[in-house]
């Protein structure tokens, strides 16, 4: 496997942590809008997967069909938190939010050094990945 289907495969894993906890918080909340909310964000998660996972399959690779124990640990986290917290809600808007700056991170810093092709997957996601962060971050200052 070369480095850059790793570091593909690794950007797979973090975005489908992102995937599985807003799909994991959608069953947490109460809020009816917040359970939208973290559909359209699941949904925006599954398309940039699929976008990396085509790259990897096209450099004749295996892609990543799991997630980081760091993820998990986040959900495990927030669950705990929200258990104990007067506002449930609030506190998956804050772990998620958390979630979001792991995976632009991990996107930005991807970037830095990726060959050409790979940045240039990279470049057309980015978008996609900041604008879920700005969401959840705005929503997370708003509360």
């Amino acid at each position: 496997m070369s480095s850059a289907t790793s570091k593909l495969n690794e950007l797979i894993e973090i975005t489908r942590d992102g995937q599985r906890f807003y799909q994991h918080a959608i069953e947490e909340v109460k809020n009816p809008q917040l359970q939208s909310l973290f559909r359209d964000m699941a949904q925006a998660k599954t398309q940039v997967i699929q976008a990396l996972a085509v790259k990897v399959a096209a450099n004749h690779d295996q892609p990543a069909n799991g997630g980081t124990f760091m993820g998990k640990l986040r959900e495990v986290y927030a669950d705990t938190r929200a258990s104990m917290s007067k506002d449930e809600d609030a506190a998956y808007v804050a772990q998620l939010e958390e979630a979001e700056d792991r995976i632009l991170h991990a996107f930005e810093d991807a970037l830095e050094d990726a060959d050409p092709d790979v940045r240039a997957l990279l470049v057309a996601e980015l978008p996609k990945v900041r604008a879920c962060h700005d969401r959840m971050r705005s929503l997370k200052h708003s509360q």
